[in-house]
């Protein structure tokens, strides 16, 4: 299993959407319940640094866009 930091957010979110399908499920693993949860604590932190990163940069490339140059 590749750290959560290495996923592209595509494949982190693949992931958080399986793992919230096992939890969902009848057949949960009681076991695993720990481990999942974290592993999606994980995956979440990951995809919502991607996502502020992206919005910073956006928002630097349309600020760039509107200064006069």
């Amino acid at each position: 299993m590749k750290p959560a930091e290495e996923l592209t957010y595509t494949e982190a979110v693949a992931e958080l959407e399986s793992i919230v399908a096992k939890l969902r499920g009848d057949n949960c693993d009681v076991d695993a319940l720990t481990a999942m949860t974290r592993r999606a604590a994980e995956l979440l932190a990951a995809c919502r640094a991607r996502l502020t990163a992206t919005d910073a940069e956006l928002r630097a490339i349309l600020d760039s866009l509107e200064s006069p140059q």
